[in-house]
């Protein structure tokens, strides 16, 4: 069983956690009748599992931004996005500015990757997009703030926060600032150390981490050399602990079903994971089952008949609490598929399902 979770790309100490935790639990334990000792042990992994993945808390995140806006004391929500080199993190922050978009909020697309070539037009071209689709759509509101390239990173974020809170001029200018950061090797001290001070002054809200299907076992290192740069100025883990608030994990079409880089970062840090492509806005110990085993293949086994769609979107509901898909996926023309589970309840959220995807 070790080797079959070693070859699904699971750590090798997330895995022997795992076999632990089902030895404990079948030792000195009798088979049911009629029941093999193959299919035990597979409901004692399925546990297992469940138990590394089950949630503490739940996010509502389009709540949570209403209540930082609407406040005594109004300031915008700072989500950052974080990660080593490669993994997506422009991209898929461009994918949650346009979910947040598409549910009206205002959005500032902090450049604060100062140091890639490109990292700067990158974001651009992104907002361009994303502002042209807003105009269509008539809904939200997006600008870039940057301040070009050779800059503190953790100075352009501060000041990006000051500039949509508007402080003391009237009012706020915008509800979400959305920051972006340079890729980093997260076995570069050098590099990772100005994540403390990038913490420390953009005090985000909500920190992600987006990481890579295929990187393998090194996700575990990745995962935790991240997490503890992100103390506050007593040096206490922020997060209860944790560091960060969660992950996005990116390019789980190329890894087939080796997708053991989620049960890793669990593993890791404790925060709970999300797939991509398609993006999920959950909190580090957020709304996910161990359903999320099955969720990539039964995505990718959809169907184009319509009457399909309904049994996907009661299976979304019950599984994840927001899902934004990818135009890649939805082939169409940059809309994002929306499920969210809310007081419509599951038949709202089917038709949601349906209309979107269609």
């Amino acid at each position: 069983m070790q080797n079959h979770l070693l070859e699904k790309n699971v750590a090798r100490e997330a895995a022997e956690r795992l076999c632990q935790s089902v030895e404990a639990d079948l030792l000195n334990q009798k088979t049911a009748s009629f029941t093999s000792i193959d299919r035990t042990i597979r409901e004692s992994m399925s546990k297992a599992l469940t138990r590394i993945l089950t949630p503490t808390s739940s996010l509502d995140l389009l709540r949570n931004i209403n209540l930082a806006i609407s406040g005594s004391r109004p300031r915008p929500y700072v989500i950052s996005i974080v990660g080593v080199n490669g993994v997506g993190k422009s991209t898929n922050l461009s994918k949650i500015a346009y979910f947040l978009l598409q549910n009206n909020f205002r959005v500032l697309v902090v450049a604060a990757d100062t140091f890639r070539s490109g990292a700067v037009e990158q974001l651009r071209v992104h907002v361009r997009n994303l502002t042209e689709l807003s105009r269509r759509e008539n809904v939200g509101h997006v600008e870039l703030f940057e301040k070009g390239y050779g800059k503190d990173a953790a100075t352009v974020a501060r000041d990006a926060v000051t500039f949509a809170t508007n402080s003391g001029k009237g009012e706020m200018l915008f509800d979400v600032v959305l920051i972006d950061t340079a890729g980093r090797r997260h076995n570069d001290s050098r590099l990772m150390s100005s994540l403390t001070k990038f913490g420390q002054l953009a005090n985000p809200d909500k920190i992600f981490m987006v990481g890579e299907a295929l990187v393998g076992t090194d996700s575990v290192a990745q995962a935790r050399n991240f997490a503890k740069e992100f103390v506050d100025t007593k040096g206490q883990m922020r997060n209860g602990g944790v560091g960060m608030d969660g992950f996005i994990i990116s390019k789980c079409d190329t890894v087939g079903d080796m997708v053991g880089t989620l049960v890793s970062m669990v593993h890791a840090t404790g925060p709970i994971t999300e797939m991509n492509q398609y993006i999920a806005s959950v909190p580090a110990d957020g709304q996910v089952r161990a359903e999320i085993r099955s969720f990539y293949e039964r995505f990718y086994q959809i169907s184009d008949d319509p009457s399909d769609h309904a049994k996907y979107a009661e299976y979304f509901t019950k599984n994840a609490k927001l899902i934004v898909g990818s135009a890649e996926k939805t082939g169409r023309d940059g809309r994002c598929a929306l499920l969210s589970q809310d007081s419509r309840g599951e038949q709202g959220a089917d038709r949601e399902w349906q209309r979107s995807y269609n």
